[in-house]
């Protein structure tokens, strides 16, 4: 529902809002304003709306949604799974929970051999009741003979357990001496071997590869450090913004050591001088920008890989700032944060954003009789989560948004059945069918056009003429 009317004359914004699937949505969406020539002068996004920002102001976009895009990669069956020291030891828990169990389901295997004989005695077959009650009696002997219960089964128990204790304390050292940061981690020496559950090495590692194929041009090198792809991101975007297809770009994390939002931006010289000067709130604007077009050009892609680790659910991303930066040169942990859509929608404003098209891959606040059922498993429940607060803070960016811009256009799904982090689908019980992340990429394509393009850019009554 359009707020306010269009003009291609006004610098328009588009901010994308949302973290896991909602970045083929905003794929999407992008591809039917590209397609319908929508003048966009800034991307702004979190989350996953971090990849289609980077992607869409560098004229990029049609990599995010071509049939070889990062949305139609098999790598993203594993985006977000539990991590593997997690299923490993999941299943030696399994294992030894099966040994444990194994005499007494002996023994039910027994009594119902026992219970099988007395039956056929009473239809008078006594040479079958006989051998039943020789297998019962074999089983009880082979159950309690030495080598078996007293001693075979608590072995392979203490090894069960064995396993997956190693595992977790193989994975807590691998992480150690990968982890950047040196600092001591207080608390039980459990919670450091069980660390966050779910594994965000996919999509940003994706993601990154993506955005490496964009950058090196016709070049087949292989990919280099996140550093240099960050350098010649800035180096492509500054030497061809004002052409068509390059956008000035603002960029959303939330660092946990410093407790601020960090927005990074890609501005035009009027807008930069704007981004770093604006003055509002407590503390100094310099602890919470990061200007790509100087020192910290290197974080770009720090930026993109941090985004895609979820508060709790995932391990923060470690970002090491430049020396002569606010922070000089320490090493901070970032994750996105789904109320980053507000302070978008308010650094937006700042760099003179007039008019807002804001995308977010959240359907609207459920009405009376809209319930559906619950998800059963752990990850399912934090998905659920995610994406509750992420429609809540949608509506939060949208009134704000309308304090702020002459018009504010919404894009987004009336039905997604799909979390953020069912990225091999899910059934959808509205349809009675599955759904697949390629279908809600085509959604966003479509809902672009319906709600935005046919409505409000193609309608001559809100179109200014030019």
């Amino acid at each position: 529902m359009p707020d306010g009317s269009y003009s291609p004359r006004l610098r328009t914004g588009v901010i994308l809002c949302g973290a896991g699937t909602a970045g083929a949505y905003h794929a999407g969406v992008l591809k039917a304003l590209a397609e319908a020539g929508v003048k966009i002068d800034l991307l702004a996004g979190h989350g996953a709306g971090v990849m289609t920002a980077l992607c869409g102001a560098i004229d990029g976009g049609a990599r995010l949604w071509d049939a070889g895009g990062p949305w139609t990669d098999n790598r993203l069956r594993a985006a977000y799974r539990w991590r593997a020291a997690l299923r490993f030891g999941a299943w030696g828990l399994l294992a030894a929970a099966g040994i444990l169990a194994l005499p007494l389901l002996m023994l039910i295997w027994a009594g119902l051999v026992y219970v099988a004989s007395l039956l056929v005695a009473l239809v008078n077959l006594s040479d079958l009741s006989r051998d039943l009650v020789g297998m019962y009696r074999a089983t009880l002997e082979s159950m309690f003979a030495p080598p078996f219960l007293p001693t075979i089964v608590p072995r392979l128990l203490v090894l069960a357990l064995l396993v997956v204790l190693g595992v977790l304390v193989a994975a807590a050292v691998r992480a150690l001496s990968q982890e950047r940061s040196r600092r001591r981690l207080s608390g039980a020496f459990w919670w450091r071997l069980v660390g966050a559950p779910l594994d965000a090495a996919e999509p940003a590692g994706l993601m990154v590869d993506a955005l490496w194929r964009l950058v090196r041009g016709a070049s087949n090198a292989p990919r280099p450090a996140p550093a240099e792809i960050g350098r010649r991101y800035v180096d492509l975007l500054t030497d061809n913004l004002g052409q068509p297809g390059f956008r000035e770009v603002l960029l959303g994390l939330h660092d946990l050591d410093s407790r601020r939002d960090l927005v990074g931006g890609l501005l035009s010289p009027d807008a930069r001088h704007r981004f770093e000067m604006h003055r509002d709130g407590p503390g100094p604007r310099e602890a919470e920008v990061a200007d790509f077009n100087g020192s910290e050009r290197d974080l770009v892609v720090d930026f993109l890989m941090g985004a895609q680790q979820l508060p709790v659910a995932s391990a923060p991303h470690s970002v090491q700032f430049p020396a002569d930066s606010y922070w000089r040169g320490e090493l901070h942990r970032v994750c996105d944060r789904p109320e980053l859509a507000v302070r978008l929608v308010e650094e937006s404003a700042v760099v003179g954003i007039e008019q807002m098209i804001l995308v977010g891959a959240a359907p609207p606040a459920a009405v009376p009789h809209g319930m559906r059922s619950r998800p059963a498993d752990l990850r399912g429940r934090m998905g659920e989560v995610v994406r509750s607060i992420e429609t809540a803070v949608f509506q939060d960016a949208w009134t704000a948004a309308t304090n702020r811009f002459s018009g504010v256009f919404v894009i987004r799904p009336d039905h997604n059945p799909l979390g953020p982090f069912d990225f091999g689908g899910v059934y959808d019980e509205a349809s009675d069918r599955r759904r697949t992340v390629p279908e809600l990429l085509q959604q966003g394509y479509e809902e672009a056009y319906r709600q935005f393009i046919e409505p409000v850019v193609a309608s001559g009554e809100r179109v200014e003429a030019l």
